[in-house]
């Protein structure tokens, strides 16, 4: 009699379970069979006489709340049939398997005097089947070799267990842990996720899964970007997590503390379309229902974050319509285990347990074999503890087990068994199977459309920073290039107007050169907006560095020629008519020509310091992440292309202090001239304006450009229209007089011209400010009536003419008066003679007037002595004095009648000096004054 470990009272309280107990071996505490004696001879071949004990360790207790003892209680009725069929098959005839079975308890002290106790007191086991608990299977699997022992286990999972130099005689069918490791591998690849991040219970089981994950995917270009860890509180480790930017997770824990991740990634918002979340599959089913009380989140939200995820665990059963070794398909089995079991309980490993029976046959019946071969002499029936010559052909028989099974090919490596994983997804509140690993061929098989992503597509396993290019809109592009287009035809227009009427005195009289550089400045800064719209969407990276260059020095170029050709103008205008002395000043077009020249000079010597030394090149801007407009699971990193060298401050410095220095003194000049008005000329009111325009636009442009420089549709908007509107509203204040000019009067290049000369002298400043004014033309019907009034003025001259030999008579007794007069009135003399002889010339008429102006300037007219007062005694006729105040009242009336043949003053005007302000005395002027001379 041998004795059997104890079990519980308990066992004998169900009596189908002790049936079957005692038909498997197990006996309870006095109960046993005489060595060599058969048990249920009766179901038993005639020739099967001889048994084979095997060793069953296993937990076998019937507390409901042992999850281990369900285990082994479920795996019962799949070992039943398993010895039945293979009874029935004579398998091992003469021989039979003998299981005992021995109640561990899941306990390590229990377990290991369980297995002392069936080596001391029960037959001699030629193997050991079982081991569920991991610290009970470790200990003794740890102590086999001494015993000469092959263990196969069909539950232990743990990976400790797969170190040969340890555990050199463990065996068992179920993969470990770790054997879902390769099948993740092979999940990651089939979805290309190549960055991921784990998160492990600080439990060792799951560590060591870590571990050889970790190893795993070193080398196979998976990166494990982040590892996080946690003891109970699991939303410090999911935060990290997160901001890492890690989108699929592979998590090891436990049912409890899987209900407390999935709560914190509802919270951090770690689920959804963008994350994929990949856990052990071996959970219960509907796990999360006994720990969602223990948690802090409502159970929607639980289930809002863990739908989606990917459980991932061996596959009880195999799926393939393929007869196993007992020549029943995995389905037939299942039905059979099911009758068998009644209402009892089920576990998942029954399967294994039932594969792993026929392993021990199969192992058995190579060992006959091999001793049938080699030492006929020597039986399996003669193992004992200490023959290691038959524990080694034991062990080498187990290491070549090779049969398809209910849960697949059946193989070990390295005492491993290489099954079949499985993955399931958790979709609409239940578990759905959706693909599974062969780990014997390394295949992985997804079943079609049975897997289903929140998004439209897999979870990308990082944020895809997609860089994307703020460039210029084509529509935009388009619409500004056709109007510069307008602008570039307008301007040729304008150009050839200006050449082909260049002889005409209109167009001549307003310096055609100057204008033909106003009209190529605006057309070089029109084309430099074709370049400023073309960035990288356009032309590759070196053709956007070179444009860099070329459209600074155009439109630089452009600016410089337009504006100072308008500056020159301005120029030329104050220089002449605010002259306080009234000196003759003759400011010739070659004298601005070089003016512009020395501007562009100035640019030239910038723009190739700038290239030389620093030149521009072409910068990339990197601007924060936004999300893609179009819901994809991408971000979008604007960029923005920048024309930049190492010291961009100081060159735009340098170019924005000269041309706001220049814009600002042309600015002024335009103010001083503000009053000045000769259309028939020259167009300098016009010009004026075309400065401030130019002046105004260009500052706006520059900082609304500076200001808007990481939006490139607006900042070329801007840029643009204030380069096409500054360039259009100069080039029509300039030339759209003129040809409304020549449209309405074709004959203004041939008439003679005339201006209206208005002095005010100010109180305030005691400078003078002179105002030229167009005055109107004359009417065909006036000329006949102004000829003969021009006959009469002659008349009055030539009487003046002798009045003027008589004073000269009168004063010859005087030497000293005579030189007087030729000092101070011998030009007067000169003028007056010289009309008789004048020509319409315009250098004629230049001199006169001239001439008459320096000596004569017009605030002298008719002034008095100041000296002189209503005390002073009479003058004698003949002074000098008095001589001079006659000249000073004739000569400007002389003068009067004569500036209206050159475009001066009309018989409109009520008096020389139109200002109200003359005095009194020179108001009053006769109407035969009122008059113009014309013809002279």
């Amino acid at each position: 009699m041998h004795p059997s470990p104890r079990r519980p009272a308990a066992a004998t309280s169900n009596p189908a379970m002790l049936l079957l107990l005692l038909c498997l071996g197990w006996a309870p505490p006095g109960w046993g069979w005489p060595r060599g004696s058969s048990r249920g001879a009766a179901g038993l071949p005639p020739n099967a006489t001889t048994p084979i004990s095997i060793m069953g360790l296993m937990p076998l207790s019937q507390s409901e709340e042992d999850q281990k003892s369900k285990i082994g209680r479920g795996v019962l009725p799949a070992v039943q049939l398993a010895m039945d069929q293979i009874r029935n098959e004579s398998l091992l005839n003469p021989y039979f398997l003998d299981l005992r079975l021995y109640d561990t308890e899941c306990d390590n002290a229990k377990g290991l005097k369980a297995f002392y106790d069936a080596i001391k007191y029960g037959p001699n086991h030629l193997m050991v089947f079982g081991g569920v608990c991991a610290t009970v299977t470790s200990i003794i699997a740890e102590s086999l070799k001494g015993w000469n022992l092959v263990q196969l286990s069909f539950a232990a999972t743990t990976p400790e267990l797969a170190d040969k130099k340890k555990y050199p005689y463990f065996f068992r069918t179920v993969p470990s842990d770790n054997a879902v490791n390769p099948a993740i591998l092979k999940l990651l690849k089939y979805y290309q996720w190549k960055r991921v991040g784990t998160l492990t219970q600080d439990v060792q089981r799951f560590s060591e899964v870590r571990n050889d994950l970790t190893g795993v995917l070193y080398g196979e270009d998976i990166e494990i970007s982040d590892t996080e860890s946690f003891s109970n509180d699991p939303c410090t480790s999911v935060k990290k997590l997160k901001g890492n930017d890690v989108r699929i997770i592979l998590g090891q824990f436990d049912e409890e503390m899987a209900v407390k991740v999935f709560c914190c990634a509802y919270d951090e918002e770690m689920y959804g379309s963008k994350y994929q979340w990949i856990i052990p599959g071996w959970y219960e089913n509907l796990w999360w229902e006994s720990w969602i009380n223990s948690s802090q989140c409502l159970s929607k939200n639980l289930l809002a974050a863990m739908e989606g995820y990917i459980g991932v665990d061996f596959e009880p059963l195999s799926s393939k319509m393929i007869k196993t070794i007992s020549g029943r398909t995995p389905q037939q089995y299942e039905k059979e285990y099911n009758a068998k079991r009644g209402d009892g309980q089920s576990s998942k490993f029954h399967g294994y347990a039932y594969d792993g029976i026929w392993v021990i046959a199969k192992t058995l019946q190579r060992a006959m074999k091999y001793l049938n071969a080699t030492n006929k002499h020597q039986k399996i029936e003669d193992f004992n503890y200490t023959n290691h010559k038959l524990g080694k052909i034991f062990l080498d028989a187990m290491n070549e087990t090779n049969f398809f099974g209910v849960t697949g090919q059946v193989v070990f490596r390295n005492g491993e068994r290489m099954g079949t994983i499985k993955f399931t997804q958790f979709q609409e509140r239940k578990e759905v199977k959706v693909g599974e690993y062969n780990a014997v061929a390394d295949t992985l098989e997804i079943i079609n459309n049975s897997i289903r992503f929140q998004g439209l597509e897999p979870p990308k396993d990082k944020t895809i920073i997609q860089e994307e290019l703020r460039k210029i809109s084509l529509p935009l592009y388009s619409i500004l290039s056709a109007l510069t287009i307008l602008g570039m035809i307008m301007a040729s227009a304008f150009l050839f107007f200006n050449i082909k009427n260049r002889n005409q005195k209109l167009i001549k009289m307003s310096s055609p050169y100057m204008n033909n550089l106003i009209i190529l400045g605006g057309m070089l800064s029109y084309a430099s907006i074709f370049l400023f719209g073309l960035d990288g969407s356009f032309v590759s990276e070196k053709t956007f560095e070179t444009l860099c260059t070329v459209r600074t020095w155009i439109l630089t170029v452009g600016y410089t020629t337009a504006f100072g050709a308008m500056f020159a103008k301005t120029w030329r205008v104050h220089a002449i008519f605010k002259n306080v002395k009234m000196k003759k000043k003759i400011i010739k077009d070659q004298k601005l020509l070089v003016i512009v020249g020395g501007m562009l000079l100035i640019d030239l010597c910038i723009l190739i310091c700038w290239q030389v030394v620093d030149p521009l090149r072409r910068t990339v801007e990197k601007y924060n992440m936004e999300p893609d407009p179009a819901g994809r699971d991408i971000s979008i990193r604007p960029i923005l292309e920048h024309c930049e060298n190492t010291h961009m401050t100081i060159w735009l410095g340098i170019v924005y202090a000269y041309k706001g220095l220049l814009m600002l003194f042309g600015c002024f000049l335009a103010w001083e001239t503000r009053n000045v008005s000769i259309p028939a000329l020259n167009d300098s009111k016009y010009i004026g304006m075309s400065v401030y325009n130019v002046g105004i636009m260009c500052i706006i442009g520059a900082a609304v450009s500076f200001l808007t420089r990481d939006q490139p549709n607006v900042q070329f908007c801007i840029v643009a229209l204030v380069i096409i509107f500054c360039s259009t509203i100069t080039l029509c204040l300039v030339f759209v007089p003129k040809l409304i000019t020549l449209r309405t009067n074709p004959d203004a290049a041939t008439q003679n011209r005339r201006f209206q000369f208005t002095q005010n002298q100010k109180k305030e400043d005691s400078k003078t400010s002179t105002s030229v004014t167009s005055v109107n033309q004359a009417s065909t019907s006036r000329l006949e009536g102004l000829q003969s009034e021009n006959h009469r003025l002659r008349m009055k001259i030539t009487e003046l003419d002798k009045d003027l030999e008589e004073v000269t008579m009168q004063l010859q007794d005087t030497p000293e008066k005579t030189t007087y007069i030729k000092q101070n009135h011998y030009q007067d003399l000169n003028d007056i003679l010289s009309i008789r002889n004048f020509t319409d010339s315009k250098d004629g008429e230049k001199a006169i007037l001239k001439n008459h102006l320096d000596q004569n300037p017009p605030a002298q007219w008719g002034s008095s002595d100041p000296s002189r007062t209503s005390k002073d005694p009479i003058e004698d006729i003949n002074s000098p004095e008095h001589i001079q105040r006659r000249l000073s009242l004739q000569l400007p009336i002389l003068h009067h009648a004569y500036l209206p043949s050159i475009g001066g003053v009309d018989a409109s005007c009520a008096s020389p000096c139109v200002s109200p302000s003359a005095s009194p005395r020179h108001r009053h002027v006769p109407p035969s004054f009122r008059v113009m001379v014309s013809g002279l």
